[in-house]
């Protein structure tokens, strides 16, 4: 029995076969789409204020509304895969996804298109989680690294392509094209996912009730958390009474979902006990902030580039492209390495890699030159994507098979929370030194202190990854 580990550990990387990377690369496409989709619509929504005679504070609903339904559908992605079962639900999603954003064309007032980017948010939160949890039970532990690394390639530069694309589709097209180009992207998605995705075989336990109670405290606690964290920077600070009262709010539902979930005996939402084991509450952890680390800096970068160089938003999302290309290089690699060493070593070299990329950006006071910023959002970019694959590796190393889509549930929730908290939280500290800096390069590098600092924070739980490769079932 003891020395099963150490015979698997000596064997050759299994090799990835063609059928397992076709199913994972066309799984990636649906995450794919709804980065593309956030990030495009950003750019879009001035012009659709004007068309529909709206104020921007309606129309940031488009954007609010969307982000709610995904933090609110997140958590029940593990109990629909079980029940009804993960491909099967995962081309649900996509249809859905599709199928708002064709309304969302097709919208006739700011109220319409609201309601309809809720109803793709439904299809938009399910769609990454599920997709994982597909893509982990297909690879096993053996493959998992290299698997990510290449799969995640695509979704490095859909923040790029983002923008450009939504520069070049309000420049050129209608507005409505910011939706309407998902649906011809989402049919073929559906019709490669009907050949190359098999069937689900056992459906875990595909009995189980859905757990009401627990819906009824975790999606609205996510929800309530989330629009908190989101309006912290139109509402001038955590001080304001909205902002105080949704964060409250979120916090007592959570606390209660808590309770609810350790005495439950069936199948929790997101199941607590799986934080029991370390490697899976160390990376789950690192997920959190490095979620808060990366979304709040991805505020910041775009911003710097439109407000302080003037750039348009086309321009701003190539400007962007250096760090793509440091992930996507990265990544590769590190999930090569991933399957063959200790996680605790990749991660620490990503941090710090991250935190030399952000460096040259606090220095915007004195004017840093444009290929010293170039260098370092390569750095930046390749510290981020040496961290992601082993980091993912970890998590569902650490989870049973049947438990992979729960826990797929859990480190994507955790991941966009702490990317809403990052995010408020520079939100807040760039408007302050904006309003005391008579130089707005000044108040953006003071600013870039704090990311420096989210990333910095990352390392703590770092230095508690597993110092061996993880075995499944480890816990200790």
């Amino acid at each position: 029995m003891t020395t099963a580990p150490v015979r698997a550990a000596a064997r050759p990387p299994e090799r990835l076969d063609p059928a397992l990377l076709k199913m994972s690369f066309v799984l990636v496409l649906g995450p794919i789409l709804a980065l593309l989709d956030t990030t495009i619509v950003n750019v879009g929504l001035a012009a659709v204020a004007r068309d529909f005679h709206s104020p921007l504070g309606t129309v940031q609903w488009v954007s609010a509304g969307y982000l709610l339904a995904i933090s609110m559908v997140m958590p029940l992605a593990g109990w629909a895969s079980d029940r009804f079962g993960a491909r099967t639900m995962w081309m649900i999603s996509v249809a859905l996804f599709t199928v708002g954003s064709a309304l969302c064309g097709l919208a006739w007032s700011a109220g319409s298109l609201i309601v309809f980017r809720v109803l793709q948010g439904v299809g938009g939160g399910l769609i990454q989680p599920i997709g994982q949890s597909i893509v982990v039970r297909a690879a096993g532990p053996a493959r998992l690294g290299r698997v990510f690394g290449v799969t995640v390639l695509p979704m490095t530069f859909a923040p790029v392509l983002g923008p450009v694309l939504g520069g070049l589709i309000v420049e050129r097209l209608d507005w409505r094209w910011m939706f309407l180009v998902n649906v011809p992207l989402g049919l073929l998605t559906l019709l490669l996912a009907a050949r190359y995705v098999p069937a689900d075989g056992a459906r875990g336990q595909g009995g189980t009730r859905l757990d009401l109670l627990g819906v009824a405290l975790l999606s609205p606690g996510l929800a309530a958390l989330v629009y908190g964290f989101s309006e912290v920077g139109d509402a001038g600070g955590f001080g304001s009474a909205r902002v105080a009262g949704a964060l409250a709010a979120g916090a007592a539902l959570l606390l209660g979902y808590g309770a609810h979930a350790l005495r439950r005996r069936g199948n929790a939402l997101i199941d607590l006990r799986l934080f029991a084991r370390r490697g899976f509450a160390v990376a789950t952890a690192n997920s959190f902030l490095q979620g808060a680390a990366l979304y709040s800096s991805m505020l910041l970068l775009p911003l710097y580039y439109q407000q302080v160089e003037h750039a348009s938003a086309l321009e701003a999302g190539l400007l962007l492209a250096p760090q793509a290309l440091g992930t996507a290089v990265a990544t590769f690699f590190a999930g090569r390495l991933a399957d063959r060493m200790a996680p605790r070593p990749l991660i620490l070299t990503g941090i710090a890699l991250t935190l030399v990329g952000t460096l040259a950006f606090t220095q915007l006071g004195s004017g840093p030159a444009g290929w010293l910023l170039v260098v370092s959002l390569v750095v930046r970019g390749a510290g981020l994507g040496v961290v992601m694959a082993p980091g993912m590796a970890t998590i569902y190393s650490s989870v049973e098979p049947h438990e992979t889509a729960r826990a797929a549930g859990a480190v994507n929730t955790l991941n966009r929370v702490g990317g809403s908290l990052g995010t408020a939280v520079l939100a807040v500290v760039l408007q302050n030194t904006l309003s005391h800096h008579a130089a707005p390069a000044a108040a953006y590098g003071e600013t870039f202190w704090w990311a420096v600092g989210l990333s910095a924070v990352t390392l703590v739980p770092a230095l508690f990854y597993p110092s061996r490769r993880p075995t499944r079932k480890e816990t200790a």
